[in-house]
């Protein structure tokens, strides 16, 4: 049984389930550390729609990696966290993902192995991308950013797309869900801005960290507005 990476999204409404959240990004530390064949995990913020580095205050997002997908689903349907979570969210989405291919580091590791027993009739395909900005680069890396987004939303293949971090402006990712591998490339490497965000990533070498995780997501659980139903069969 090979492992599997999960992201959960939690969508807050009312002010109190908010600041219940905010907190949660320190006093759950305690709970997911325990948890058993929970070998990785980020709790996570929010920025703003379009890549933006100020904070979206009613969402967060947990990325955890798993021994089995069976300690995943007891952790999801028993932990007394979850019930927590539960409780206080509007609305929560969780997607099971098995990992086709990543580069680079988080952490100093990767924490991501790559799955073997990848489905060839799923052509879905799931993103994180995550960094860490050089602090004397910080300005000129934000300020860039609406250029290098440019061609993003327009893609028909993106089918969901949120920044999220552990800290904001300095260690920043993003998650998207893309109809297919294509639709991700065309953006990837024909999108002028995009092209010249990735050459000027070379050149000025603004990550002390920076990593690139694909995932074939096979199983949905719960709902997400702005996020189109997926045909999965896992």
């Amino acid at each position: 049984m090979e492992p599997i990476t999960t992201i959960s999204l939690f969508r807050y409404r009312t002010i109190w389930s908010k600041i219940w959240a905010f907190g949660m990004m320190q006093f759950a530390h305690p709970s997911l550390a325990e948890v058993e064949g929970l070998r990785f995990y980020k709790l996570m913020g929010s920025g703003k729609a379009g890549f933006n580095p100020w904070p979206d205050w009613s969402v967060y997002a947990l990325v955890q990696v798993w021994d089995t997908p069976q300690d995943a689903d007891h952790f999801f349907k028993e932990h007394s966290l979850m019930s927590s979570y539960r409780q206080k969210v509007q609305e929560h989405l969780t997607l099971y993902m098995k990992t086709s291919k990543v580069k680079g580091q988080w952490a100093k590791k990767n924490p991501f192995p790559e799955n073997k027993n990848l489905d060839p009739q799923n052509n879905y395909l799931a993103v994180i991308t995550r960094a860490t900005i050089k602090t004397k680069f910080l300005f000129r890396f934000w300020k860039y950013v609406p250029k290098s987004q440019k061609g993003l939303l327009e893609n028909e293949g993106l089918l969901y797309t949120k920044g999220i971090g552990e800290v904001p402006l300095r260690n920043m990712a993003t998650f998207s869900i893309w109809k297919d591998k294509e639709s991700l490339q065309a953006f990837a490497y024909s999108a002028a801005e995009h092209k010249k965000a990735i050459s000027l990533t070379h050149s000025l070498k603004w990550y002390k960290e920076e990593l690139f995780a694909r995932f074939q997501p096979y199983r949905a659980e719960g709902f997400w507005s702005g996020m189109p139903a997926l045909d999965l069969k896992g």
